[in-house]
């Protein structure tokens, strides 16, 4: 007979259910691979359990309440006791990680997080394992399964993010309160946490600039089939002039790049270095039975110790003013010279036009351009002058493109 390996679990919801359900499925197999029966040994929810009796009662403790308060005084204090912690929630990391971490440290135990970021997609280990000694340089990820759903729906053409926005709420991979998914917080507090990893550096959810798809558009879905680009929310830490920057946003990919293909609710992170050139890890990134996976297969890990996080060895600074390709759309009067004095203010701004589209005639012409990359600062420089100038109807919108592909 195996040793009993006793699992406390804080809280019950989807992915609690789903976790508790599972760990009964493949009790068996673990304790085949590690010699020991994990067993969940008590649960706490609002109306259920105690959290002492839990924590006196176990080996190891999952967390998965959510939000930041009671979780961080729960996790805390379960490593304070010599117990390992596992843990998918995104906020608690991206806001108070290198507390916690310390705190795992400072205690001798582990601290997992596999199932914050990505779902059952294994980015987190392959950063901590596989690729520790790779200096990564950069990670683009589509991290939020709601918004790469809701962006699908809309490259099929014709439907609109409010509709687009319904169907996923339909079918359960939206909230009743999108609003984290929507804004891009979500993806943002996960991409704190993936630059941490992946940069030994602290990075806090406020250090991390971010902008949702509230404002996308089906006529941007329109000209990106016209310019033969796809849509998604894009999460990016990558090294920048001795620096960092972390960010999400929408962006333009073309076809040639590895995220652009990854449609409906599915993740995906790419990882960049010297040493590898280029590795995309996708799958499912939301859902009760596949974040519980994730949340398991850390559980199993804890069971066959050691794995510590380490310390941060960097303190670099963020570096907000990056380069970008940008789509340019901008509702003008179809006059004479309007191209050319737009062309202009663009070039006084050290921007050069990759490509142009004009769509309508009269007072309901639209000027689509993509440009080749500039710093940020001087393309919203040039968005406030072409703003100004008579035959603008309303203020431009620019979009990021990504113009990276890999053979």
């Amino acid at each position: 007979m195996a040793e009993t390996f006793r699992v406390g679990l804080l809280g019950h919801g989807t992915v609690g259910a789903a976790f508790e359900t599972l760990l009964g499925q493949r009790a068996d197999a673990i304790a085949a691979v590690t010699g020991l029966r994990p067993q969940v040994s008590g649960v706490l929810t609002r109306s259920r359990g105690a959290y002492e009796e839990i924590l006196d009662g176990s080996d190891l403790i999952v967390e998965l309440i959510g939000g930041i308060e009671p979780a961080r005084e729960y996790v805390l204090g379960a490593m304070s006791r010599g117990k390992h912690v596992v843990t998918a929630n995104k906020l608690l990391l991206a806001q108070h990680g290198e507390e916690l971490w310390r705190s795992a440290r400072e205690h001798g135990v582990q601290l997992r997080f596999e199932g914050a970021v990505a779902g059952v997609v294994p980015v987190i280990r392959v950063l901590q394992e596989t690729l520790a000694a790779a200096h990564v340089e950069r990670i683009h990820g589509i991290v939020n399964g709601t918004t790469n759903f809701i962006l699908s729906e809309m490259a099929r053409g014709g439907t609109s993010y409010a509709e687009a926005l319904a169907r996923a709420q339909q079918l359960g991979y939206a909230e009743a309160d999108p609003t984290d998914d929507v804004t891009g917080r979500d993806a943002a507090a996960k991409m704190a946490i993936l630059a941490r990893l992946a940069f030994s550096t602290p990075v806090h959810l406020d250090q991390v600039t971010y902008e949702g798809i509230e404002e996308i558009t089906a006529d941007d879905m329109a000209f990106a089939r016209d310019l033969g680009l796809g849509l998604k929310l894009i999460g990016t830490a990558e090294r920048v002039d001795g620096g960092i920057s972390v960010r999400v946003h929408p962006a333009f990919l073309y076809p040639g790049h590895p995220l652009a293909s990854v449609n409906g609710p599915f993740n995906a992170v790419t990882l960049e270095s010297d040493a590898i050139t280029e590795i995309t890890l996708s799958g499912p990134g939301a859902g009760g039975p596949q974040t519980a996976s994730a949340v398991l297969g850390d559980v199993i890990s804890a069971m066959i110790p050691p794995a510590m996080t380490p310390e941060t060895t960097h303190s670099l600074p963020v570096v907000g003013d990056v380069k970008s390709a940008f789509y340019l759309a901008m509702e003008v009067d179809d006059e004479p010279g309007v191209l050319a004095q737009v062309a202009e203010v663009l070039g006084m701004q050290g921007a050069s036009i990759k490509s142009v589209v004009q769509k309508g005639l009269g007072a309901h012409a639209r000027l689509v351009m993509v440009l080749h990359p500039l710093l940020e600062s001087r393309l919203y420089a040039a968005v406030q002058l072409i703003s100004q100038m008579a035959f603008v109807r309303s203020r431009p919108r620019a979009i990021r493109v990504l113009d990276e592909e890999f053979e």
